[in-house]
C-alpha cells in the first residue's frame, strides 16, 4: 500500500498522476479536510496534524508516504525524513525550477498557500531560480473554494485576484488544489503555461520504489478514500475529480 496525504481533496491532482505509473497499486488516500487550509496554520499545528496521519500510515502497513499538499510538504518533511528515518517519503513541491528550465524569461506567476510562500523551503527554491520576474499571491482561502466546487464563487475568487496580472507568461500552481481550476484561471490569464509538481513528484515515487526494490505492486486498482472530517460530499468529489 501507498498512503497518499492532503490538507483535503486537492491531492487527488497528484494521485491521477501516480495512477498513471502505477496503475495496478493499492493506495490509501488521507483528506485532512477537518483542519484545511493547512496554509493557515502554524508551522506547529501542521505538523502535528501530518505526524497523526504518518501514524495512521504506518500502522496499516503503507510502503511510502506521498506529501501531496505544498504546504504540509515544506513544513514538515525534513522534520519527519529525520523522526522516521526508514521510511519513504516523497514530497511535492512548487515547479518553480520549471520556470527556469523551460521559459526562465517569461512573466510569472506564483499562487500558492500563505504558509508555502513563507516557508523556508519555498523561499530558498525561489531565491535559487528568481528569474527577477516573479510575482508570489497568497491565494488565501480559494483552496477550501476548490474543496467546495462552486464554480461561481472560484471565478469570482480569481477575477478579483487575477485581473491585473493579465500578460503572464507562466503561472506556478503551487497547490495541488489549483490544478483542478486550470481552465477557470484560463478565463483570466489566457493560455498560459501552467507549472505543478504532480508529475514530478509521481516519477520520483515510481523511480525511488524501484530503486529500493519495494514491492507495490496489487492485481488492480485500489484506492481507500479517508476523510477527518466523514464529510461524504468529500469522496464523492474526491471520486469525480480522480476519474474525471
Amino acid at each position: 500500500m501507498i498512503g497518499v496525504l492532503d490538507s483535503g481533496i486537492g491531492g487527488v491532482s497528484v494521485l491521477r498522476e501516480i495512477i498513471k505509473l502505477i496503475p495496478g497499486g493499492h493506495f490509501i488516500y488521507y483528506s485532512d479536510s477537518l483542519h484545511n487550509p493547512y496554509g493557515d496554520k502554524s508551522s506547529d499545528e501542521v505538523y502535528g496534524f501530518v505526524k497523526k496521519i504518518v501514524t495512521y500510515f504506518l500502522e496499516r502497513g503503507v510502503v511510502a508516504i506521498v506529501i501531496a499538499c505544498n504546504t504540509a510538504s515544506a513544513v514538515c518533511v525534513k522534520k519527519l525524513r529525520e523522526e522516521y528515518p526508514d521510511v519513504l517519503f516523497i514530497a511535492i513541491e512548487p515547479a518553480y525550477k520549471m520556470v527556469h528550465d523551460y521559459n526562465p524569461k517569461g512573466e510569472t506567476l506564483v499562487m500558492a498557500t500563505k504558509g508555502t510562500i513563507e516557508s523556508e523551503k519555498f523561499l530558498a527554491l525561489y531565491h535559487k531560480y528568481d528569474n527577477n520576474k516573479t510575482t508570489l499571491i497568497p491565494c488565501s482561502g480559494l483552496a477550501d473554494l476548490v474543496e467546495e466546487g462552486n464554480m461561481e464563487k472560484i471565478d469570482q475568487y480569481l477575477g478579483k485576484h487575477l485581473n491585473k496580472y493579465k500578460g503572464v507568461s507562466n503561472v506556478v500552481l503551487g497547490c495541488t488544489h489549483y490544478p483542478l481550476i486550470k481552465d477557470n484561471i484560463r478565463k483570466i490569464l489566457g493560455n498560459v503555461n501552467f507549472f505543478d509538481g504532480s508529475v514530478g513528484v509521481s516519477k520520483e515515487l515510481f523511480r525511488q520504489l524501484n530503486l529500493r526494490k519495494i514491492d507495490y505492486t496489487n492485481d488492480k486498482l485500489k484506492i481507500e478514500f479517508i476523510d477527518s472530517s466523514e464529510n461524504s460530499f468529500k469522496e464523492e468529489r474526491f471520486n469525480i475529480l480522480l476519474f474525471q
